[in-house]
């Protein structure tokens, strides 16, 4: 029978003999690129060789075509490659290792452009434009035209001297990625099938931050969730093309969530002519101009759940008169509001916490510090079959403003708190001039097309 010291002294040499062979292999196994073992090309195995000082454009291109024939990976190890005027082949995989592999544009043209492609998948790649010069065909640093299937995961795209990436009839998804320093938009997708753009910080970008567009009003279906964009600028000027956090221009069914903006010239959400839309969950902080905007010939929008905390004007639902209507605003806060706001204010002026005028309901919202409106319904005649009840209004400058001018349609107003309203609870107004006392206080509006009931006023 062994004894506890001879069995020991006999197992010692097996700990031993692990040990070793552990560090045997742990000597193999860094010889070993992980993209090797996924079956990838290593670049460097191919002649592209990070840190030269020369452009390896041409080396660069003949890899990836080669990949793309072969249907392979490609891996590029840390380091730094400049490149130029690079043409992504029908199906390319490019990884690198995050944050460490940079791929530098060289300039006189584009970096990297694609055109009917089947499969481009970018990932763990920082892509510099180094701030240069691109040229007038391309639209940004990344220009991916008619892709079917796009990923860009992991990646860093900054320092374009235009839109980040440029994207024109592609499907996909964009996430992970931080885009920053971008003369125009951080992400400029046009014409999208499918896309979605989430978990992404995009930044200090000189006109805009995500930009869902389309060349005509028609079904787009881009999800924008998850996303933080912030110093959002409005370089090229204008009163709301430029210098928003997010943007959807004619593009429908598109759903835009759990966002957290802040700090854009003009507004934190902004949508033109944008049917069934979605904007819920998001935080928005410090808009230079109002910051959850859905306007213009736009038939359905939901607008609910969001925070504002900053700008000129809070919620805008708004433009009738070009067939904007159809809405939900719900369950939202809307805070400290100004009467400042980037450029001189049409009447009547900024300052409003939520402003609706057809075919809307307005409930269970919170307005705080609204200057001069803490809610506006209808513009001229511009009002049609409005609802705002269970709302709270406190600190404005008049709490609720609901338009009394002829043709004005149905508005009903009933069982909202209104506190601390300077210039009276529920006026009627005429355009921007009061034409009526608190009608909070009176049993008749003397406007048939009004119904005021059970608000309570302190």
């Amino acid at each position: 029978m062994l004894d506890r010291r001879t069995l020991l002294a006999q197992t010692a040499g097996f700990a031993v003999a692990g040990l070793c062979l552990g560090k045997a292999s742990a000597k193999v196994l860094p010889g070993i690129e992980k993209a090797s073992m996924r079956g990838s090309i290593n670049a460097a195995e191919l002649g592209v060789q990070p840190g030269a000082l020369d452009d390896q454009s041409k080396a660069f291109a003949k890899l990836l075509n080669d990949a793309s024939e072969r249907d392979a990976p490609v891996f590029l190890p840390q380091g730094t490659y400049v490149v130029s005027n690079l043409k992504l082949p029908a199906r390319l995989r490019l990884s690198g290792v995050p944050g460490a592999t940079r791929i530098v544009y060289g300039g006189n043209g584009h970096l990297m452009m694609a055109e009917q492609a089947e499969h481009i998948e970018l990932s763990g790649l920082v892509l510099d434009g180094s701030n240069r010069w691109l040229a007038d065909y391309t639209q940004g640093l990344l220009d991916l035209r008619r892709v079917a299937h796009l990923v860009v995961d992991n990646c860093q795209v900054t320092g374009s001297g235009k839109n980040g990436l440029a994207l024109q009839h592609v499907s996909g998804r964009v996430e992970r990625s931080d885009i920053s320093g971008a003369a125009d938009a951080g992400i400029y997708s046009v014409e999208a099938g499918g896309l979605e753009i989430s978990g992404n910080t995009v930044s200090d970008c000189a006109n805009g931050g995500i930009l869902v567009h389309r060349w005509q009003q028609a079904e787009d279906g881009t999800i924008v969730s998850g996303n933080r964009v912030e110093r959002i600028g409005a370089r090229s000027g204008g009163t709301g093309q430029n210098g928003n956090g997010i943007n959807a221009f004619r593009a429908g069914n598109v759903v835009i969530s759990g966002n957290i903006v802040s700090d854009c010239a003009f507004s934190a959400i902004r949508a033109n002519s944008s049917s069934n839309l979605q904007v819920t969950g998001n935080t928005c902080s410090r808009s230079g101009e109002t910051a959850l905007y859905s306007e213009f010939s736009f038939e359905g929008v939901i607008i609910g759940n969001n925070i504002i905390d900053g700008a000129a004007n809070g919620i805008s639902i708004v433009n009738f008169n070009e067939g904007g209507r159809m809405g939900v605003c719900s369950n939202n806060i809307v805070r400290n509001l100004s009467t400042v706001g980037p450029y001189p204010a049409d009447a009547p002026g900024f300052g409003v916490g939520i402003s609706v005028e057809a075919d809307t309901t307005v409930s269970a919202n919170v307005v705080e510090n609204a200057p001069l409106y803490g809610m506006q319904i209808g513009w001229g005649p511009y009002l049609r079959n409005v609802v705002a009840t269970g709302n709270i209004i406190r600190k404005a400058g008049t709490g609720i403003a609901v338009s009394v001018v002829e043709g004005a349609g149905t508005a009903i107003i009933s069982d909202n708190v209104i506190d601390g309203a300077l210039n009276g609870a529920i006026i009627g107004q005429r355009w921007a001039e009061p034409a009526t006392g608190d009608l909070a206080q009176s049993t008749s509006t003397g406007h048939g097309h009004l119904a005021v009931e059970r608000n309570h006023v302190s």
